[in-house]
């Protein structure tokens, strides 16, 4: 029975390939490795030939590390290759072996909008030939030096690309990418970091943020807890619960300084008493052992109010 294990792909980088090239002769040695890709090593290196996925190994147990081809063949190592470890797998690129005398030198990786690429067209032996280059199997030109430069990429520039030598023949087709995304040529660790970082400072702005509504929730107890003065009661036009007779408190009079007044004659600290006004009987019926509280004007100070009443209006007079 075969086994198939499921791997997420996530956006975390390339396979390394050695030469650095999409395509290779026959026989040359190729060497694909994941090694310290997203700051991780054990990756194991998978392949597809011919629409079979398989490991580059023959053992699957010490499959892990470097995939090394000693000797390429077409049919045998052609394919796409790529990386996985722990149930996540890296993007995938592709190897071309040919049997042929021509090679095109292509970027294995996706090339950034806006950046230079240049393609080399060579023989396995031979250096410097004039070269002629094709696009989608369109004519592009031909260059003495066999290499043919790209300014500035954008998407447009991305295609099948191929060319050819005299008297040596015409290499395989090897397609281009182009990305607006600079993140895929970035060192995976570095993409890690700052992932981390983020979310490191998303945590410590939440923190903030609670830290701030606590002492925000303590101040609001603490001032409830307070002394209620005068003119934050005088206003209040909901019933209130009184818990406990009021008691005369020394209150400060502001000095009422005047033109026709010297500063020496200034109004002096006067204590104040409480007045309640219209206390009317609990949210709930009356009953034996219950509080009774009037519902009328209290028209002095010597008068106070019953625990478990409430009150409207409380007005406060020298004494």
């Amino acid at each position: 029975m075969e086994v198939t294990a499921l791997c997420i792909r996530l956006d975390l980088g390339f396979p390394q390939v050695v030469p650095n090239r999409q395509q290779h002769f026959k026989h040359e040695p190729i060497i694909v490795s994941c090694e310290g890709l997203a700051g991780l090593n054990g990756w194991r290196v998978m392949r597809k030939i011919k629409e079979s996925p398989i490991i580059c190994a023959s053992n699957w147990q010490k499959s892990t590390g470097p995939c090394e081809i000693s000797t390429a063949y077409p049919h045998a190592d052609s394919g796409e290759y790529w990386c996985e470890i722990g149930g996540k797998k890296s993007n995938t690129i592709n190897i071309t072996v040919t049997a042929g005398s021509v090679i095109l030198e292509s970027p294995v990786l996706p090339v950034v909008e806006g950046k230079n690429m240049t393609l080399r067209c060579r023989n396995k032996k031979t250096f410097n030939l004039t070269a002629k280059f094709y696009k989608d199997d369109n004519f592009m030109g031909s260059s003495s030096t066999g290499e043919m430069s790209f300014h500035n990429l954008s998407k447009s520039n991305a295609g099948y690309y191929k060319c050819s030598i005299s008297d040596f023949g015409e290499s395989s087709a090897s397609w281009v990418t182009v990305t607006a995304h600079e993140e895929l040529q970035k060192s995976p660790l570095v993409s890690l970091l700052l992932f981390i970082g983020v979310t490191v400072g998303l945590v410590a702005v939440l923190l903030l943020v609670g830290l701030l509504r606590c002492k925000k929730h303590q101040t609001i107890i603490t001032a409830t807890g307070s002394p209620t003065s005068p003119s934050s009661v005088e206003s209040s036009s909901f019933p209130q619960t009184v818990y406990q007779q009021a008691e005369p408190a020394a209150t400060q009079a502001q000095p009422a300084a005047t033109q026709a007044q010297p500063a020496a004659t200034q109004a002096q600290p006067a204590a104040t008493q409480a007045i309640y006004a219209f206390i009317t009987r609990p949210m709930r019926d009356t009953g034996p052992g219950l509080p009774s509280c009037s519902a009328t004007q209290v028209p002095t100070a010597a008068t106070n109010p019953k625990e478990d009443c409430y009150y409207q209006t409380v007005n406060y007079v020298n004494v």
